[in-house]
């Protein structure tokens, strides 16, 4: 099913909300199975209204209308579908109970005959009942071509689709079902690059790469009537996409909420390792990543920031061997940068040393990085850090 969604308002066009919406709906329909193709937004216009709804009859099979119910003389959404399907305007009787009460229940307000416009709805539709509002909601079928019609404020949409449309839309046997593998130590375009073939010839599993801060992440989707035939159908894409060249020992975790720091925090936790930190240029900046991400803050064993401009591979060694047997810790780390000369302010360039101890075994790592802001190297050599440490434990664990 090919879905368009169009948003109704000027104050959309002018900026003056954001269309929030659509992100919700796309993201529903797509646990649904239902591809949305489509995203426009319109004034409250009755003759532009027309030709979007002409061009979306026209390619799409499920169009849904957002906002443009309410009272007023702009609220025009309702209204402008009947002209397109040439049909009548009629009145829901629960809504317009609703109404009822609604105004009953406030001393001094009395119901106006505009009021009584958000109970109508377009003659042969169905009826979608608002739970957190007073806009009567609507879906009509209409030459192989079904029109919804949904409220515009977030928290009325949001509930009408949960208790009231939804349950219309789970006749579908298949659902979208994604995976999410986190790469680091590879840019996106060589990844791209990489998996050309797979990205050019894919149909279904599908994926997408999202290049992030310092990392790049692959979405895998498929559509399938149950996890288990999903889940054999990502796998078997993830073996392809790992089989190729060195991927495999660049993915370090699955997730959309996943990081680095999130693995080493886990890693450290799982093997009960207490740990200690000392850095320089990145201004504590690591510490506080990795201890945030902790669930047992008591393995932080402290911290330390320094000032040391001049550094080098003995120097981190040494500083990691000492917060390691100052901090009584199990694990310590070392991340200390120095900037090259040629620096300038949007193209900083600097040597990172990056030593790790583990119960006295020490290994150290010589990083380059440039190119640039102070700011985006600084998150970057924490990332450095972060995976050297995440592979130590691990082979640490695999050495137990």
């Amino acid at each position: 099913m090919k879905a368009e969604l169009i948003a109704v308002g000027t104050e959309i066009l002018t900026g003056q909300i954001v269309n929030t919406n659509a992100q919700f709906l796309s993201e529903k329909f797509a646990e649904l199975g239902i591809d949305v193709f489509f995203h426009t937004a319109v004034g409250d216009n009755e003759k532009r209204l027309l030709s979007v709804l002409d061009i979306a009859s026209k390619r799409s099979d499920l169009i849904v209308l957002c906002g443009g119910l309410g009272p007023t003389e702009d609220d025009l959404t309702k209204q402008t579908l009947a002209k397109f399907l040439g049909k009548n305007l009629v009145f829901d009787s629960t809504a317009l109970a609703k109404l009822d009460r609604f105004f009953a229940s406030r001393k001094g307000r009395v119901r106006t005959p505009n009021n009584e416009r958000q109970a109508q709805l377009v003659e042969g539709s169905r009826a979608l009942q608002n739970p957190a509002g007073l806009a009567v909601g609507a879906l009509i079928e209409e030459n192989q071509v079904t029109y919804v019609v949904l409220p515009g404020p977030p928290s009325e949409l949001k509930a009408m689709f949960t208790e009231s449309l939804q349950p219309l839309l789970l006749h579908s046997n298949q659902k979208l079902y994604s995976r999410v593998l986190r790469f680091f130590g590879i840019g996106e375009s060589q990844l791209v690059t990489i998996l050309a073939d797979v990205i050019e010839n894919q149909s279904d599993p599908t994926l997408a790469p999202y290049a992030k801060t310092g990392e790049v992440t692959l979405r895998l989707s498929t559509k399938a009537e149950d996890e288990e035939t999903a889940k054999q159908k990502l796998d078997c894409l993830e073996q392809e996409i790992l089989a190729r060249d060195h991927l495999a020992t660049c993915l370090y975790g699955y997730g959309d909420d996943n990081s680095l720091s999130k693995i080493v925090a886990r890693e450290l936790e799982e093997q009960g390792l207490r740990f200690a930190m000392v850095e320089n240029l990145t201004a504590g900046l690591l510490q506080a990543d990795l201890t945030l991400s902790l669930q047992n803050r008591q393995l932080f064993k402290g911290g330390l920031v320094v000032s040391d401009e001049r550094v080098d591979v003995q120097k981190a060694q040494e500083l990691a061997a000492f917060i390691c047997e100052d901090s009584k810790a199990d694990v310590g780390l070392a991340l200390l940068g120095e900037l090259k000369p040629e620096s300038q302010a949007d193209n900083v360039m600097a040597t990172y040393y990056i030593a790790v101890s583990v119960h006295g075994q020490l290994t150290v790592t010589e990083v380059d990085l440039g190119g640039y802001t102070e700011q985006h190297m600084r998150h970057i050599a924490c990332l450095h850090a972060l995976n050297t440490m995440r592979n130590i434990l691990l082979n640490h664990k695999n050495l137990l």
